[in-house]
């Protein structure tokens, strides 16, 4: 008897019981796709699968998370005894794992850095200007992208620089390989390195790969139809001896092609597996028939797409209201006045208050509330998106916002970014590796230690001998600065005895001297020392993984979380990103808020109430510079809106603006072709737009 399969339909029961051989589940939007990955894994672990012999590997920190601890809590459920659990990550943090346990074949230590975007495109920038190339005549941002690319493809410098005759090709590999060479130096890595050094390293060095084909003889890879040239043949490698590979995607919300995802890796998944499975999940159980129904009619004119059809049993639902706007001033003041309707109406939430139960998949924060009457009103707001085509957008939804005193967050705005985290975790990552010329110019001298370029350059050249010996104690107290926060990572200073991974943060706000200027400071300096303080807070949960060599282990795992934060992980941070409102209101928590972010970002999200805005002719769908828009890129505008209305569970309202400001300029729009897709029948009318009417023929 199955018990663990209870509450499955019978196609996700069909591939939970699935145990060998390669298997494709294409599952649509709200089809229950974790579910039926996390009871296929159960049930193999029920069948005498080791679960550590189990790889499973998505795109977001957020998706992993959520599966892990639905693993977990099915395991104790349904699988009692089981002491280990299955290797659940995102396709970097398994680079990350790979190169840490093989650094020194990759010429690397164990504690290399990893660059976010903002330090590689930093570091490109220094070097397009010692080879004497403008950054202002080529941005250094585009040279990072056209890299990154090339990358995804798995493509090297060598391939890349052959046959390459135009200026801005013989620029990038220029570049790129002065990257290379700064980046080895450094003993740092960035994003794309994560996965192009992992994938090599399987690809060519047989006794690393059939070591972690032994390792994992179960692999499952989440949202298949988002993986780029690198991605699949990592996973293709990992999987090729025992040729158990669980894939799950859908073609339809395929909408990373612009950083290197690629649509034929699931189409084509039936040629690379000639003996695959596959199977269709069908059934949503997220939305409404008149949302689902909206769905499938926008989704049925591509060509690009195996035939499915979403169906569900729940029920009809509203109709999907439809806004016409004067202008992004007035479709925002539609939809702040509409959330205020939603949320005064007391049938929107059935209690005010929330349980944590009650709280959306989407939100890994959830709503407190308590007897004040405002955090009260304000209870069921995480329930609330709006989401949008392009950032630009979210300037007039947020004035709107403040405007009505609307808690809100904006997905996108990284706790990560901040200045104040970036600089207290250059300090933990410059400890651990002392090569990192960049954490090393981030906080030699800050605080203030009068430190300038021109000593900064000479101590890179080790030249430090030719300073004023005032100069030479200011750099040795830092870097004996440095030495004190690794010996408290290590224990080796107190006998042995580590400091937890919070108390780490806490000694380097101290001993560098952060806490006192920023004490010394006005009221943004304070809040930048409460970030700091919620850093120590979000630490906590690293304190235990401590292990033999010290707490190297839990400050490794922060800075490689910190390192691969995506925007929905802030989702996962309570005070990250504080509620805003008008000045002088109360400060709710972040979950209390509504959600403000693009569509991409929105993938994997659901919420109550959605609002789609800006879809006028242009912007959504999107005319992308260079091209015609039309053919793919059109499907994937398509398969974008796709994924945006299908974020809705239980209203949907669409809006878009006859006149829409655009870099400085006031421009008149057609409505998208895609609300014209949308059967009238599913549609009504909201309100009346202020000022004149412009009529379309």
């Amino acid at each position: 008897m199955e018990d663990h399969l209870n509450g499955l339909n019978s196609e996700q029961k069909e591939a939970a019981l699935h145990m060998t051989g390669p298997l494709l589940i294409v599952a649509g939007a709200g089809a229950g796709k974790t579910k039926t990955i996390t009871h296929r894994i159960v049930n193999l672990i029920k069948h005498g699968i080791a679960p550590e012999k189990i790889l499973a590997v998505t795109f977001t920190n957020k998706a992993a998370k959520e599966m892990r601890e639905r693993i977990i809590a099915e395991i104790q459920k349904n699988a009692k005894g089981q002491n280990t659990i299955p290797f659940v990550s995102t396709f970097h943090s398994l680079g990350v794992y790979i190169i840490k346990e093989n650094a020194r074949l990759l010429g690397l230590t164990r504690y290399f850095t990893i660059l976010d975007e903002s330090d590689a495109t930093g570091m490109i920038k220094e070097i397009m200007k010692s080879l004497g190339i403008d950054p202002k005549q080529y941005d250094p941002k585009k040279i990072k992208n056209i890299i990154s690319r090339e990358k995804g493809k798995f493509i090297h410098l060598t391939e890349y620089a052959e046959g390459q005759n135009n200026t801005l090709s013989k620029i990038v590999s220029q570049v790129w390989n002065l990257y290379e060479k700064q980046k080895m130096k450094e003993n740092s890595l960035d994003f794309d390195d994560l996965l192009l050094k992992a994938t090599k390293l399987l690809k060519e060095n047989k006794e690393v790969r059939e070591f972690y084909q032994d390792k994992w003889e179960y692999i499952h890879i989440d949202e298949y139809q988002d993986t780029n040239e690198v991605q699949y043949l990592m996973s293709k490698l990992l999987s090729e001896k025992n040729r158990n590979i669980c894939v799950v995607g859908d073609a339809d919300q395929n909408i990373y092609s612009w950083r290197g995802a690629n649509l034929k890796n699931i189409l084509n998944f039936e040629k690379d597996y000639p003996n695959a499975k596959i199977i269709l999940l069908e059934q949503n159980y997220r939305s409404t028939k008149n949302i689902l129904e909206a769905a499938n009619e926008i989704i049925k004119k591509n060509v690009y797409r195996p035939d499915k059809n979403l169906f569900t049993d729940n029920v009809v639902g509203e109709k999907i209201g439809l806004y016409e706007a004067m202008d992004e001033t007035d479709e925002a003041e539609f939809v702040a006045t509409k959330i205020l309707e939603i949320i005064d109406n007391p049938k929107n939430f059935s209690s005010r208050g929330l349980s944590q139960a009650d709280a959306p998949r989407g939100s890994a924060v959830r709503a407190r509330t308590d007897s004040d009457p405002e955090k009260e009103r304000f209870s069921g707001l995480f329930e609330i998106a709006v989401l949008y085509r392009a950032n630009f957008q979210s300037r007039a939804l947020e004035e709107a916002m403040l405007r009505y005193n609307i808690p809100y967050q904006v997905l996108g705005v990284k706790f990560f970014e901040r200045k104040e985290i970036k600089d207290t975790l250059a300090y933990l990552r410059a400890a651990l590796n002392k090569d990192s010329l960049s954490d090393i110019k981030r906080i030699i001298n800050f605080p203030a230690r009068g430190i300038g370029k021109v000593t900064l350059l000479k101590i890179f050249a080790n030249e430090t001998e030719n300073l004023p010996i005032k100069m030479r104690l200011k750099i040795n107290n830092f870097y004996e600065t440095l030495e004190e926060i690794k010996e408290k990572i290590s224990g080796s200073s107190s006998g042995g005895k580590t400091l937890k991974v919070s108390e780490v943060i806490k000694f380097v706000v101290k001993k560098s001297g952060i806490e006192q200027e920023l004490q010394a400071g006005g009221e943004e300096d304070l809040e930048r020392l409460e970030n700091i303080k919620e850093l120590a807070t979000l630490a906590l949960k690293y304190d235990n993984l401590e292990n033999a060599e010290g707490n190297y282990r839990g400050v490794e795992k922060l800075l490689e979380d910190a390192s691969l934060a995506s925007d929905q992980d802030s989702l996962m941070i309570n005070s990250e990103n504080p509620v805003r409102g008008r000045e002088g209101s109360q400060r709710l928590s972040a979950s209390n808020g509504i959600k403000l972010m693009t569509v991409h970002a929105s993938k994997g999200l659901e919420f109550k109430y959605v609002f789609v805005t800006g879809l006028e002719d242009g912007l959504f769908p999107h005319q992308r510079q260079n091209n015609s828009g039309e053919g793919e890129d059109k499907e994937e505008e398509r398969r974008l809106f796709y994924v945006a209305i299908t974020r809705a569970k239980e209203k949907l309202f669409l809006s878009f603006a006859n006149f829409r400001t655009i870099f400085g300029s006031r421009n008149i729009n057609a409505p998208s072709e895609f609300i014209s897709d949308i059967p009238a029948d599913l549609l009504e009318k909201e309100g009346e737009a202020s000022g004149i009417k412009t009529i379309y023929l």
